[in-house]
């Protein structure tokens, strides 16, 4: 899949399909659409693209406003939504920066320049209720029309559901700040996780008996935080267990700055400058501040004990399956 950052040069410009959207976390609706476009470009032998923002048009807003509290929490950093759409089969994604100027374009701008000059489109998809141009002032009908004007086909997508629920990315940060896992799977069709490269952090995990490995969160509102059973995918064959804490470490840093530190039971390697995958399993509390150093180390102990008993529990209902099969 070709990334490409703003619009492609003259010389990368190819005829596709393409749609347009945010896709945090691409979800089962992301997945019925992206699979639509797909279909459509294998059929008119085009390459399948998507157009994407960062920042997310919302938290631009959100910004200028004075109110950053009001932007949407994050479900997916760039590297993982990417991966998304590789794995949706996407050959072209535009990461387009969603700045001032950008979001001063008019519709027939945004048409002529964005879409026909910039990435020829010949066949678009985007949601029923898609709005684009300053003011959010076209619409399907708008697009309609400039389709007919400059020969591109303009499709939409209907609302996908789940036993009658809206399939959204609102629903999925719902499910995600709740800790309910089962739901985030059923929405985006596999289980939840972030994914980095393991940085240097203050060591201060070593000190006090539980190392981790630590990955930055470049956004600073996650779609969840907390203390969380996870596994971590890219050092092994299989998953390996772990204890992890997603949020702002607010006992040894006043920063502000997000941190995923994981705690591998049971595990001794270099593991800085690995790209690995962390998977979330179940929450087992919200972040918390203590009066010092000691209190906050029970903390982790008592953290710690839980998930190695979420395993524990996890490997005795298997045995106990296959015993009955």
């Amino acid at each position: 899949m070709k990334v490409f950052r703003g619009l492609p040069n003259a010389e990368s410009r190819a005829p596709c399909a393409l749609t347009i959207g945010n896709f945090d976390g691409v979800h089962l609706g992301h997945q019925a659409l992206l699979a639509q476009v797909r279909d459509a470009a294998a059929r008119l032998e085009l390459d399948a693209a998507v157009m994407t923002f960062e920042p997310h048009p919302r938290e631009f807003f959100a910004q200028l406003a004075g109110t950053p509290e009001k932007a949407p929490a994050r479900i997916a950093n760039l590297r993982d939504k990417l991966q998304s759409l590789t794995d949706a089969g996407i050959d072209r994604v535009i990461v387009e920066h969603f700045g001032s100027h950008f979001a001063a374009l008019s519709p027939q701008d945004f048409i002529e320049k964005i879409l026909v000059q910039g990435l020829h489109v010949r066949w678009l998809m985007v949601g029923d209720d898609f709005c684009f141009g300053a003011r959010r002032a076209g619409n399907i009908e708008t697009l309609i029309e400039a389709g007919k004007q400059h020969g591109f086909e303009v499709h939409t997508m209907p609302t996908v559901t789940n036993a009658g629920v809206r399939i959204s990315s609102s629903a999925v940060r719902a499910a995600l700040a709740d800790g309910d896992f089962v739901l985030a799977r059923q929405l985006l069709g596999h289980s939840y996780g972030i994914s980095g490269h393991v940085i240097h952090g203050k060591k201060l995990g070593r000190t006090i008996g539980f190392p981790t490995l630590n990955m930055r969160v470049g956004h600073k509102r996650p779609a969840l935080s907390g203390i969380f059973v996870v596994q971590v995918h890219g050092l092994g064959d299989q998953p390996l267990p772990a204890v992890a804490s997603l949020g702002v470490r607010p006992t040894v840093d006043d920063s502000g700055r997000v941190l995923l530190e994981t705690h591998l039971f049971d595990y001794s390697g270099d593991c800085y400058g690995k790209l690995l995958r962390v998977e979330f399993l179940k929450k087992l509390r919200d972040e918390e501040k203590y009066i010092d150093l000691p209190t906050l180390t029970a903390a982790i102990e008592r953290d710690a004990e839980q998930a190695r008993n979420f395993f524990k529990e996890q490997t005795s209902s298997a045995i106990s399956a296959t015993d009955r099969i």
